[in-house]
């Protein structure tokens, strides 16, 4: 707020005087409110600027009802994939002045609930990214969240807006890369056993396996890191598997990384692949192939669903991404027996 000649806030009042109007049409044409007759609404605005005057942000928030903050959960901030949702979400709120919160449950499923309600208190709305919360929890909390926007979570109960990626047919193209390559032993790194995207990897690989009964494909217990990646090194080398599909890039980086202590050639010994295609993938050595799945435009939708919930209109329909498979330096031909 500006400051008048006495060197003291000019108030809301000031301009009401000056403007020779009364202190709530001034605040409503300060707010946006578009039911001020134009040459009022002009005259006030022309007197605000000549006095540098401009409402605080708690009173415009009380006025409004608004806090002109909406909030975001995800699994785990660490993961470059939700630092792209976020960016998308980010830079999509700013251009209609709103603020993004961030709430990570740092893959504590158990923590979900509490921290989601907590984090919706504190705005207008929330973007919920929650793969591994039980149908049951999601159901029930829904209602408290509202509104609200699924991200990567489907439901046939849920009536929010549901933006999510194809995890079960975008691993397929990654599976039939390695059987063409001649691949016939093939590891699957799981990611968590209660994750929505582990499950529809598993439905896509199921039907892979029923289209090539000629391919074995291993499910080898992992996890979400690079460090789950790093620590089943051995496992994989023990399976006989000659190609292995990484739940996501941060999995597939940690097993490239102990395999290259281990002496094992990539791909010459070993092909394998990602999810996601974060940043850092292509530069990996060798570069990582992997699955793209647009996750900032993912933020982006979000926000236009988020936005027309907050303005009383009807979202946008929901939207399912297929992932574009990336073929890089990671893959090759399977060894010869």
């Amino acid at each position: 707020m500006a400051r008048s000649a006495s060197g003291r806030p000019v108030t809301i009042i000031e301009v009401a005087k000056q403007a020779g109007v009364s202190i709530s049409t001034v605040s409503r044409v300060m707010n946006g409110n578009h039911h001020v007759d134009p040459e009022i609404a002009g005259r006030v605005r022309a007197v605000a600027a000549e006095l540098r005057y401009s409402a605080s942000p708690l009173a415009r928030s009380l006025v409004l009802g608004r806090t002109q903050r909406v909030a975001i959960m995800v699994p785990d901030l660490e993961n470059p994939t939700f630092q792209s949702v976020l960016r998308g979400l980010t830079r999509a709120a700013a251009k209609d002045n709103y603020h993004v919160l961030v709430a990570d449950s740092l893959e504590t499923a158990g923590e979900e609930t509490t921290l989601a309600s907590e984090a919706r208190r504190c705005c207008d709305a929330i973007v919920l990214c929650a793969p591994r919360m039980p149908e049951d929890q999601l159901r029930a909390l829904l209602p408290e969240l509202a509104p609200v926007v699924l991200i990567n979570r489907e439901s046939p109960y849920v009536l929010a807006p549901t933006l999510t990626a194809d995890y079960e047919a975008g691993i397929q193209p990654l599976a039939r890369h390695l059987h063409q390559l001649g691949h016939r032993r093939i590891a699957y790194l799981e990611g968590n056993p209660d994750s929505a995207s582990n499950t529809q990897r598993l439905s896509g690989l199921a039907r892979f396996g029923a289209e090539h009964p000629d391919a074995d494909v291993i499910g080898i217990p992992c996890g979400v890191t690079f460090e789950h990646g790093h620590a089943a090194a051995d496992a994989v080398i023990a399976s006989g598997a000659t190609g292995v599909l990484g739940f996501n890039d941060l999995v597939a980086m940690g097993l490239l990384s102990a395999l290259n202590e281990r002496g094992v050639r990539v791909p010459e010994q070993l092909s394998l692949t990602g999810f996601d295609d974060i940043p850092f993938a292509k530069y990996m050595t060798p570069p990582l192939t992997t699955a793209s799945v647009p996750v900032v435009e993912l933020g982006e939708e979000a926000w236009k669903r988020l936005h027309a919930l907050l303005s009383g209109e009807k979202p946008d329909h929901d939207l399912s991404f297929r992932p574009r498979i990336e073929v890089r330096g990671s893959t090759g031909p399977a060894p010869a027996p």
